[in-house]
């Protein structure tokens, strides 16, 4: 459903990689490794059609996402190493915003339902900007909870997260795998997916 033909990325002078092809069907993982500065972070920007590759194209369900626009879209989800909260909204204001934003249907009590599952309950009224980094975190990774569309693409989702915390995000994670999605996800901890395949890439 995902494919990437012959990927070339080039930053300033610098070429990042070339040649770099893959493919993801439904219940599929790929887990993107590498150095810092290797592009991995370019990678997901192209998979998601903010960064244009200096060669080759990506495909979603057989149609390149160039041409495809607002249909690709609308099967994205895409969760970047920035929370892309409101520091100034309550964890609650800033769910129903991002699903209003993204032209979905959540419900308050669905809203609040994933924030008890992120372990915010009790701080669903608070500004934001009282929270810790690692409670900033758990509001954007809350959009997980009640999310369906197919293609998730992760960008170090697990920083700043204690134990429990990552083994509950592994879960919401293989759920969307057993469910027949597919995921693209970089992160530097060693964290094991119970369902689906996983797939690895490594960029030198």
């Amino acid at each position: 459903m995902l494919e990437a033909d012959n990927l070339e990325c080039v930053r300033g002078e610098r070429r990042l990689f070339a040649g770099l092809g893959f493919k993801l069907d439904a219940g599929e993982l790929l887990y993107l490794q590498g150095r810092n500065g290797a592009g991995k972070t370019s990678l997901l920007r192209m998979i998601i059609g903010l960064l244009p590759p200096e060669a080759g194209e990506i495909r979603w369900k057989g149609q390149s996402i160039r041409s495809s626009g607002e249909d690709f879209r609308a099967d994205l989800c895409y969760l970047g190493h920035l929370n892309a909260i409101k520091e100034e909204l309550t964890p609650l204001e800033n769910l129903l915003a991002a699903a209003h934003l993204a032209d979905e249907t959540l419900s308050e009590d669905d809203a609040l339902d994933a924030l008890e599952q992120v372990g915010l309950a009790g701080r669903e009224d608070l500004a934001c900007k009282y929270l810790s980094q690692g409670q900033k975190r758990r509001v954007a990774l809350a959009r997980l909870v009640k999310e369906r569309r197919p293609l998730w693409v992760l960008d170090e989702p697990f920083v700043a997260l204690d134990v429990a915390a990552v083994d509950w995000l592994a879960g919401i994670i293989s759920g969307h795998l057993q469910r027949g999605g597919l995921a693209v996800m970089t992160t530097h901890q060693l964290v094991g997916i119970a369902a689906g395949t996983v797939r690895e890439l490594k960029l030198s």
